[in-house]
């Protein structure tokens, strides 16, 4: 059975950071590109950060320069350091593992995680 599991979300101020954890297990995490999502109230779940698994990023124009994902395929884990967090950035986030093969993609989400910017 897949199962990821992220943790590490809570209530921060404007400017603090944070450090989410996405724990995955059923599947070898090291053939798998993975990606931190996120939605907010009213809003469609967006795109925050990617990794492959060869670890090359992409980030959405909004975290550039703010956030950093990675991922360490020896503990089956990746995450996402948030720094200079802002409201805006409030939202449930989600971690998803995926991979593509013979035309068949295989693609697998956690639970998420909320993460709220106030003061």
């Amino acid at each position: 059975q897949v199962q990821l599991v992220e943790s590490g979300g809570g209530l921060v101020q404007p400017g603090g950071s944070l450090r989410l954890s996405c724990s995955v297990s059923g599947i070898t995490f090291s053939i798998y590109n993975s990606g931190w999502y996120r939605q907010a109230p009213g809003k469609q779940r967006e795109m925050v950060a990617t990794i492959t698994s060869g670890s090359s990023t992409n980030y959405a124009d909004s975290v550039k320069g703010r956030f950093t994902i990675s991922r360490d395929n020896s503990k089956n884990a990746g995450y996402l350091q948030m720094n200079s967090l802002k409201p805006e950035d409030t939202a449930v986030y989600y971690c998803k593992a995926y991979r593509s093969i013979l035309g068949i993609r295989y693609e697998y989400w956690g639970q998420g995680t909320q993460v709220t910017v106030s003061s």
